[in-house]
């Protein structure tokens, strides 16, 4: 049941290069300009963080002034708002975590933003609003009741899927960074928690490659626990370099087995014929020129492509009796040829 394939990326995926080491080294590229390179690149969509997408501090009239207007840009060049999610990690309000923090009034205003989060994406014309719990954690144990903890993280979803009767919310879940260790950091994880919820149908899940191997897993056993519970609504595919902090590597340029196994699953259990978009979430290297800023997504895409072809070239049949057989090895070896080219 092979996959059908759209393509969709974030803003802030080309961006100036300033980290915590160093200053930026790039010119601000407009968002115009981002869309128009969506376009031509054959890009379908364009994710959003609430804060991308409008001032969340205007006025409501003044805010869907201006997000009509982003639709029609959008309309226009045949693209749509994949997702909304709040970006709550940046503000003082957050700095112990949103909806789990130990203040009542930080908490309220978690709430508040990630309900007009949900607005914002009904306004965008889009379904689909993606949490993810970056200081929903602690640096240290004691300094959360994690029993609590999680009681309010499901107290945050039922208000939300009250708050709007068709929105759905996808999980994207990560083991660290920024805090020492997150609360619910796995797929499994939320899938707990959704099933708590007052409706389990419209919680599901956006797994991103880097996260599942910050939590020493393999994104496409991630993926596919997702597709079993019928869940996998959203992927972020990019690649990682071990156990460390998030590096949102070019998709397949760290390990291209891993690629290959996540777009294998994907491809198999008919991901994207449900309308579901293949999200890359990949940063620009801070060594790229200017007039090189894009080149990380293009390439994320088309090593994508170029992976489909390779599994779908697959002798099925043959793989299946190396299976019956346990042989493994030959197996892996076989694998690996496809991927060079060469089986």
């Amino acid at each position: 049941m092979a996959g059908t394939y759209r393509f969709s990326f974030g803003p802030w995926n080309v961006h100036e290069g300033e980290d915590p080491f160093g200053p930026r080294v790039r010119e601000t590229i407009p968002f115009e300009e981002k869309v128009k390179f969506a376009v031509k690149a054959g890009f379908g969509a364009i994710q959003f963080h609430d804060d991308d997408a409008v001032d969340v501090t205007l006025p409501i009239a003044e805010q869907n002034k201006k997000l009509a207007e982003l639709k029609k840009m959008l309309d226009d060049n045949g693209l749509e708002a994949e997702f909304i999610a709040p970006r709550l990690w940046f503000n003082p309000h957050t700095i112990d975590g949103g909806w789990t923090s130990n203040s009542a009034e930080d908490r309220q205003y978690a709430i508040d933003r990630c309900k007009r989060a949900v607005d914002i994406a009904k306004e965008l014309g889009t379904d689909r609003l993606v949490l993810w719990p970056a200081r929903e954690g602690s640096y240290v144990r004691e300094a959360k009741d994690s029993k609590l903890a999680y009681d309010r993280f499901v107290e945050l979803l039922n208000i939300l899927l009250e708050h709007d009767k068709t929105i759905r919310i996808l999980g994207e879940m990560k083991p660290n960074e920024p805090c020492d260790s997150t609360l619910s950091p796995t797929t499994g994880h939320f899938l707990a928690l959704a099933s708590r919820t007052i409706d389990p149908d419209r919680v599901g899940i956006l797994i991103e490659s880097a996260h599942a191997m910050l939590a020493n897993l393999e994104p496409s056993d991630e993926m596919g626990m997702a597709l079993s519970f019928g869940k996998l609504w959203g992927i972020h595919l990019n690649d990682q370099n071990g156990l460390k902090f998030d590096e949102d590597k070019t998709f397949g340029t760290a390990n291209l087995n891993k690629a290959f196994s996540q777009v294998y699953i994907l491809d198999k259990y008919g991901y994207g014929n449900n309308g579901e978009y293949v999200g890359l979430d990949i940063k620009v290297l801070r060594t790229q020129k200017q007039d090189v800023s894009f080149a990380h997504l293009a390439n994320s895409k088309a090593i994508f492509e170029m992976l489909v072809e390779k599994v779908r070239s697959c002798d099925q049949k043959y793989i299946d009796e190396l299976i019956a057989a346990r042989d493994y090895e030959e197996l892996s070896f076989y694998i690996l040829k496809v991927i060079m080219g060469k089986a």
